[in-house]
C-alpha cells in the first residue's frame, strides 16, 4: 500500500537532517504489512493506493502513560476541584471499590471503549497500567485485562494503600513485593510505584521496584507530581524507564534526567484537572533532558483520551515549541516506552500513522479542540 500525495510528512527520522521533525514535503509512504518499506517523494507505486489529497501525516502518537481499566465516575471530585477544593492522592480509593465491584466483562467493554476513543484521537500505541485493584486477584485481573489491549501493561500496584491496610503502609508494600507481584508479572512488562506523599515514600518505592526488577519488569515511577521530593532522582537511580509527572523538578533533579537514562514524562492534562502549575517544559529541554508527553487517561486527575489537546497544553502553559511536542508525543513516547519500532515513519518502523485533517501539525495547536485525526493506521491497516 502506499499512502500518496501527502503535503507535509513528519518521519521524525534523524538521518534525513531536516529538523527535529524530519520533515518532508510532497511525500508519499508505502508500508507492506505492517512494515513501512520505502519513503520518499510523492508518486511511488504499490498494489494499492491511499490518497491523503495533500494532507498532513505523522506518526502515530505514543502514549507511555495511562490508566485505561477501571470503572466508576469521579465527576463530583473534578467539579469540586474546580470550584477550589485541593487534588490529594485519596481518591484513587473511590475508583479502586467501583472497579473491585464490576466484572471481568464490564472492565473489559469499559476499556474497549475508552481504547476506540483513543484511536480516534490518533494514539497508535498504548501502556495501561494496573492500581485500581489494589489486591492480589483485582490486580492480576486488570493487568491481564491490559494485555488483552497492549503489550505495554504495567503493574502499579503501589498506588496508593487501600483502606484495609490503614496505618500498615510497609505490610501493603510486603504484599505488593510478594504474593501481588507473583501473580502479575506474567501478564506486565512495567512497574510503577506512586511516589508522593499520601501515597508511598522512597524507600518503599525503591523496594517495590527492586522486587520488580528480580522479576523481570522494567521500573517506571510516578514522581514530583504534587511537589518536590525524591521520586525523580529515585527513578534515574533504578534506572528507571520513565519518571512521569515531574511537576516540580530541582536543578538536582535535572542534572539527574540529563545524566541517566531516564526521560521525563510530562502530564499537562492531570495538571489542566487538578490545578496544579504546568511543568516549565522549556526549562527542562533546555537543559537537556529528554521528554515524552502522554495523557494520563484516568478517571481522578485526567480523564482524557485526546493527545491533541496534551500538546496544546504543552505549547501554550509548559512553554514548548509546537515541533518539540510533537516529538514529545510520538517519539518521545517511544523512548519512554524503550522502544525502537514506533515514534518514527522511516523503512523497517511499523506503519503506525495518522493523517491530520489539516495542511500542518501547527494546526494541532491553532485549532485546539478540534477533531483533526482525519484516519489512524495501526499496523498498515486503518484503525479509524
Amino acid at each position: 500500500m502506499v499512502l500518496d500525495n501527502i503535503g507535509l510528512l513528519v518521519t521524525n527520522d534523524p538521518m534525513l537532517d531536516r529538523g527535529l521533525l524530519g520533515v518532508i514535503r510532497d511525500a508519499s509512504v508505502v508500508f507492506d504489512g505492517e512494515t513501512v518499506v520505502s519513503v520518499g517523494a510523492a508518486g511511488q507505486t504499490a498494489d494499492e493506493r491511499v490518497d491523503a489529497a495533500g494532507r498532513c501525516v505523522i506518526p502515530g502518537f505514543v502514549d507511555s502513560h495511562t490508566h485505561l481499566v477501571f470503572a466508576g465516575d469521579r465527576a463530583d471530585e473534578f467539579a469540586a476541584r474546580m470550584a477550589g477544593a485541593s487534588y490529594t492522592a485519596g481518591g484513587i480509593g473511590v475508583t479502586t471499590a467501583a472497579t473491585r465491584d464490576s466484572s471481568d466483562n464490564e472492565l473489559r467493554a469499559l476499556a474497549l471503549a475508552r481504547l476506540s476513543e483513543a484511536r480516534r484521537a490518533g494514539i497508535t500505541t498504548i501502556e495501561i497500567k494496573s492500581g485500581y485493584g489494589l489486591t492480589v486477584e483485582d490486580e492480576a485481573r486488570i493487568v491481564r485485562l491490559a494485555g488483552e489491549l497492549t503489550p505495554e501493561t504495567t503493574f502499579l500496584g503501589a498506588h496508593l494503600v487501600p483502606a484495609e491496610f490503614a496505618g500498615r503502609a510497609d505490610d501493603y508494600v510486603d504484599l505488593v513485593c510478594g504474593p501481588m507481584l507473583a501473580a502479575c508479572a506474567p501478564h506486565s512488562r512495567w512497574i510503577d510505584a506512586f511516589c508522593e506523599i499520601g501515597a508511598f515514600d522512597v524507600d518503599q518505592c525503591r523496594a517495590v521496584l527492586r522486587a520488580g526488577r528480580a522479576a523481570g519488569l522494567v521500573g517506571r515511577l510516578h514522581a514530583n507530581q504534587l511537589g518536590f521530593g525524591p521520586g525523580v532522582q529515585l527513578a534515574v537511580e533504578e534506572d528507571c524507564a520513565s519518571a512521569d509527572h515531574c511537576t516540580y523538578l530541582s536543578d538536582d533533579d535535572i542534572g539527574a534526567l540529563v545524566s541517566g537514562n531516564t526521560i521525563a514524562t510530562f502530564l499537562p492534562a492531570a495538571d489542566f484537572s487538578t490545578r496544579q502549575p504546568y511543568a516549565d517544559g522549556r526549562r527542562a529541554v533546555g537543559a537537556g533532558v529528554e521528554i515524552a508527553l502522554a495523557t494520563n487517561c484516568n478517571p481522578g486527575s485526567s480523564y482524557t483520551t485526546s493527545m491533541s489537546f496534551c500538546i496544546a497544553l504543552a505549547v501554550r502553559d509548559m512553554h514548548l515549541t509546537i515541533e518539540e511536542a510533537v516529538y514529545a508525543a510520538t517519539a518521545g513516547g517511544a523512548r519512554a516506552l524503550r522502544r525502537d519500532d514506533i515514534g518514527r515513519i522511516a523503512p523497517g518502523r511499523r506503519a503506525d500513522l495518522v493523517v491530520l485533517d489539516a495542511p500542518s501539525y501547527s494546526h494541532l495547536v491553532y485549532r485546539p479542540g478540534v477533531p483533526l485525526i482525519k484516519t489512524t493506521f495501526v499496523g498498515g491497516a486503518v484503525a479509524c
